[in-house]
């Protein structure tokens, strides 16, 4: 099973996809339509989107990860 994920950001416009098999993390340049569009379209609105994620955490900095900080 591929390890991939949508990700974007509160505050900001776009999208990212993320290949964790890869090691890859690329905009996503493809026209989003569908039901990825009423995703999009949420995210715009303020609204969050979750789905098959157990979890995801913002953080500002990889040291605040190395010492247990996270945004919250």
């Amino acid at each position: 099973m591929a390890k991939l994920a949508i990700l974007g950001f509160a505050g900001e416009e776009g999208l990212y996809i993320i290949d964790l098999e890869a090691g890859t993390v690329e905009p996503m340049t493809v026209p989003v339509k569908g039901a990825l569009q009423t995703v999009v379209d949420l995210q715009r609105a303020g609204g969050t989107v979750i789905k098959g994620v157990s979890v995801a955490v913002s953080v500002t900095s990889a040291e605040d990860i190395s010492n247990g900080r996270f945004d919250g």
